[in-house]
């Protein structure tokens, strides 16, 4: 082994320790490597129920991100937010999502189909009108987990426990939270009890949390899905301020005033 490599090595453990200490894994993010549109969501701790939505994109081949529009105000989870499974390697510290635990993911995901009441929307991101049969299991030991399925295909039997209707309009008096929203694909490969039936939707009231989604005004959701185009590859990030600036540049973020 040549010395220099040997005088080096305790200044990489050192620094491999300290990374690992900081909670931060610095993975390149080949996952999203290519993605052109980002969502992005911040709040200001692990525990805050509220953020903040920007929107950016950047042209084919682009290392910075721009701002398109203003920032929107975001309610979360009602006991703020955790590790999530997503494209995102798991950094070590912080909480991690659970079934019921009333957080709402954090990392990096795909945005899945955008939903809602309507037989269909003035948006070029895949839709699907809901039915009053339409159900997202939340049955942690259910095989169709955190999957959004219709009760006349796969029986009553197979939805029964779920307390997630997607015409909440219909089997929740009125609700109009899942009149428009999108799938965020948090757990995609439906590990049992690792949380479930992620979305983006509107609220029902500025200031009232979620049991895990992300909730804005309906403006804010319109304009996400006049913006949303698949050959743009988008995807959804969702951190606290400080792991944000931990993590902005091994990820790729975009940069925030106040963060470099």
């Amino acid at each position: 082994m040549p010395a220099l490599f040997r005088a080096a090595l305790p200044l990489l453990a050192a620094a491999t320790l300290a990374a690992c200490a900081s909670g931060s894994l610095t993975s390149p993010p080949s996952a999203w490597a290519d993605a052109r549109q980002l969502v992005l969501v911040t709040t200001a701790d692990w525990d805050a129920d509220h953020g903040q939505l920007r929107r950016y994109e950047r042209a084919d081949g682009e290392r910075e991100w721009h701002l398109v529009g203003e920032a929107s105000p975001v309610m979360v989870g009602r006991t703020g937010s955790a590790w999530g499974i997503g494209l995102h390697p798991m950094p070590i510290g912080g909480p991690q999502k659970r079934e019921g635990d009333g957080r709402a993911p954090a990392g990096v995901f795909h945005i899945g189909t955008a939903f809602g009441y309507a037989a269909d929307a003035t948006t070029a991101w895949p839709y699907q009108a809901m039915q009053a049969s339409d159900y997202c299991i939340d049955v942690s030991d259910s095989p169709l987990y955190n999957r959004i399925v219709n009760a006349n295909a796969v029986g009553t039997a197979a939805v029964a426990g779920s307390t997630e209707p997607m015409r909440r309009d219909l089997h929740a008096d009125g609700d109009q939270r899942y009149r428009w929203g999108f799938v965020i694909e948090h757990n995609p490969t439906h590990r049992a009890g690792a949380g479930s039936c992620i979305f983006a939707h509107l609220w029902k009231a500025p200031g009232e949390t979620t049991a895990g989604c992300t909730a804005m005004a309906e403006p804010a959701m319109q304009q996400l899905l006049g913006w949303l185009q698949p050959t743009h590859k988008p995807v959804f990030v969702l951190l606290p301020l400080t792991e944000f600036g931990e993590l902005r540049q091994a990820w790729g973020l975009p940069r925030l005033e106040g963060n470099r």
